[in-house]
């Protein structure tokens, strides 16, 4: 391929903070951990950033495409650059993006235009807390209800659950995918959460154990959601020529994808058996000479079971509507399999980090660094975030 900006940027640095529930830090204690971690990872010091950016930015409502809840932002670049004292060439932070990843490439662009060397990017939540605290308060005023969701909020289209539930009924109506095959993605990561020390939830899960479990919106259970959790993920985006000079194997980027092709909206697609993936992972193949059968491990969105079988789908790995046949048994995204996924334990057992965990795991893998669920040889990843209308994607090599 013709020289394109990924080739102008490196990941020089990676950090991530303790991550659980019921965290008694808060949330700026542990973005701050994260990025120091990143930035003494890359070889450097705060006086050597100089671009921030995080997604998406510190909003208490995305309004329209993403409307968080509690705790699903965290701190906006200017607390931690002013926490850490950086003088900035560039900062950003901001919802209506091609979702979470959009801030990686964002910071790949600032690098590449020569705005920016060494770029600082960030996603912090502390949802588990801020829900619990949520909870204890009766909310008693409707009219902070605005954009999507005084038009779904009527018809108890409360949370992203039911939302990805009719995108589920619908994969399954033209399909034939089955309950039994949404359960292989859930049980794969908490097979691979029991190898990691950071994974949330590391308890065996059975298939009798999921398809017994309590129904949150049909045909979505427990296990097809993932867990909010309190903690933070940041990396380094540097010049590629800082490559020689970094302490640790730099990160290459192979691709981006950030294409919206549909119309802006979650519940106006256009075709339910589909989602934002499909535009943003043709994007991401249109800009590389690399195929799928490239890619040795892949790091999916799971915000919902249902959302892996759209980026199989997406991302080409396997066509459309056959997603449900490809993780059918397991074996195929297993660790040792042709295509293992979510190889931390992914947002459904290792903590809802909204795709920065993956990101994190991407790189660990790249590096060699991702011990006993270490994919032997790992050289290319796909790294892949959002739903709906939210989608971007990263192809990240060695």
């Amino acid at each position: 391929m013709a020289d394109g900006f990924e080739d102008r940027c490196i990941i020089s640095g990676i950090g991530q903070s303790e991550v659980g529930r019921r965290m008694t830090r808060g949330v700026l204690a542990l973005t701050l951990d994260a990025c120091l971690e990143a930035i003494g990872d890359a070889g450097l010091t705060p006086a050597e950033i100089d671009g921030v950016i995080s997604w998406p930015g510190a909003v208490s409502r995305a309004e329209g495409l993403a409307p968080p809840g509690p705790g699903s932002s965290g701190p906006g670049p200017h607390a931690v650059m002013d926490a850490l004292r950086l003088q900035t060439n560039w900062h950003y932070g901001g919802p209506e993006t091609p979702g979470m990843l959009a801030s990686v490439i964002q910071g790949c662009m600032a690098v590449a235009s020569g705005m920016c060397r060494h770029v600082l990017v960030y996603r912090a939540l502390n949802e588990d807390t801020a829900w619990r605290e949520s909870t204890e308060r009766v909310a008693t005023d409707a009219g902070g209800v605005t954009g999507i969701m005084q038009w779904i909020l009527p018809f108890g289209a409360f949370s992203g659950p039911n939302w990805m539930s009719l995108y589920a009924r619908r994969h399954m109506h033209e399909y034939g995918t089955t309950r039994e095959q949404l359960a292989q993605i859930s049980l794969n990561a908490r097979r691979n959460a029991a190898l990691n020390p950071k994974a949330v939830l590391t308890k065996p899960l059975t298939l009798d154990d999921y398809l017994s479990a309590p129904m949150i919106s049909d045909p979505l259970c427990l296990y097809d959601c993932d867990i909010a959790i309190d903690g933070a993920t940041a990396v380094v985006i540097s010049d590629a020529a800082y490559a020689p000079d970094t302490p640790n194997q730099p990160i290459h980027f192979e691709a981006v994808g950030s294409a919206l092709h549909g119309r802006a909206s979650w519940d106006q697609w256009e075709d339910m058996t589909t989602t934002a993936a499909m535009s943003a992972g043709s994007h991401l193949w249109s800009r590389t000479d690399l195929k799928p059968a490239d890619v040795d491990c892949a790091q999916l969105y799971d915000g919902f079971t249902v959302l892996t079988l759209y980026w199989l789908e997406g991302l080409q790995f396997c066509g459309k509507g056959e997603s449900g046949a490809f993780v059918e048994g397991g074996e195929r995204i297993s660790l040792t399999g042709e295509l293992p996924l979510a190889t931390s334990g992914g947002q459904l057992s290792a903590g809802r980090l909204h795709s920065f965990g993956h990101l994190y795991e991407a790189c660990l893998q790249l590096r060699g660094s991702a011990g006993e669920r270490q994919v032997p040889g790992a050289k290319v990843v796909a790294v892949s975030a959002g739903a709906g209308p939210l989608a971007s994607c990263l192809l990240l090599r060695t």
